[in-house]
């Protein structure tokens, strides 16, 4: 039996991350998880709560997940620059990725204080990756130029996002180049 709840509830996390990715957190609703997931829209709601408890959980599934695929580009870098590119392109990077969709539409949304709250935790986590790059690299606010760098990062993602004229690979190309030459000071 639990064995069974537990994969209800992966596959509802599934759903979630798709309407997500389709249509932002408006998307998300408990008829629409009933829908895509075959179950009772009564049953959804023995699994979450609220759809704020659906994001949470998502929060908590998917941003390790995502923070430890940057972690491993930059732990594969020799010197604290080439750290500071993978940061940047690895995130940038994952912007395809239907679990990467569901984090930024998560962030981009109204939700209520605990939700935002983990993924304050979660951003920071990621952003403390990069402080010690940028500390080596002889930085005097390190703390600082990381939210800096990482609001870079945030902007090449939503502009990847919105499928705007450029190509994700311009996109990228420009915000490492902008981060390089930030960094570098």
């Amino acid at each position: 039996m639990a064995e069974h709840r537990s994969m209800q509830r992966g596959a509802l996390l599934d759903a979630a991350r798709s309407l997500l990715s389709e249509g932002g957190t408006e998307a998300l609703t408990f008829p629409a998880l009933a829908e895509r997931t075959g179950l009772a829209r009564s049953s959804v709601y023995e699994y979450f709560r609220s759809r704020a408890a659906v994001v949470e959980e998502l929060c908590e599934v998917d941003f390790p997940v995502w923070a430890a695929e940057v972690s491993a580009a930059m732990e594969a870098a020799d010197s604290p620059e080439k750290q500071v590119e993978a940061y940047v392109r690895r995130q940038l990077a994952l912007v395809g990725d239907r679990r990467h969709r569901a984090v930024v539409a998560i962030s981009a949304s109204e939700l209520d204080a605990g939700a935002r709250e983990k993924i304050r935790a979660a951003h920071g986590g990621l952003v403390a990756m990069i402080v010690e790059a940028l500390g080596a690299l002889g930085h005097q606010e390190p703390r600082l130029a990381a939210m800096l760098l990482q609001g870079i990062v945030d902007a090449a993602v939503r502009r990847i996002e919105l499928g705007v004229a450029e190509e994700p690979g311009a996109i990228t190309e420009a915000a490492v180049a902008m981060a390089l030459r930030g960094v570098r000071g």
